[in-house]
């Protein structure tokens, strides 16, 4: 990873979501690594790894909500951007008490992803 790109990870089931956050947040010269679930992302990605993760809710085996409390619990202090195309008007409120820092539905606009991208790196969690 280049030292001045800022490391997004995806966790998407969908890889054509993947493949077009992987597009557009490499335009936006982020860094950007994929996978298609959650133990996936555990296998390939250290605890300590830095960078900014972007979190779908509705996956097959472990699903976001899962992934969250996981992430939590292990003392992880990767902010979060959880993204759901389900219409459930609760989900915004869900995902912050949860410990993300941002919720976005699908299909969100490019520039709010980017927007919450660029705060959860000035603002990390604590």
């Amino acid at each position: 990873m280049s030292s001045d790109k800022k490391q997004v990870y995806i966790v998407d089931d969908d890889e054509s979501v993947c493949r077009a956050l992987k597009f557009l947040l490499s335009t936006y010269e982020f860094e950007v690594e994929t996978f298609t679930s959650a133990e996936e992302f555990f296998i390939a990605v250290p605890n300590s790894a830095l960078g900014c993760l972007i979190l779908d809710i509705h996956m097959p085996g472990l699903d976001g909500w899962g992934t969250q409390e996981r992430l939590l619990k292990s003392g992880s202090k990767r902010p979060v951007i959880i993204i759901s195309g389900d219409k459930n008007g609760g989900l915004q409120d869900q995902a912050l008490s949860a410990g993300a820092v941002g919720f976005l539905q699908k299909p969100f606009d490019d520039q709010e992803l980017v927007g919450l991208i660029n705060q959860a790196f000035k603002n990390p969690p604590l």
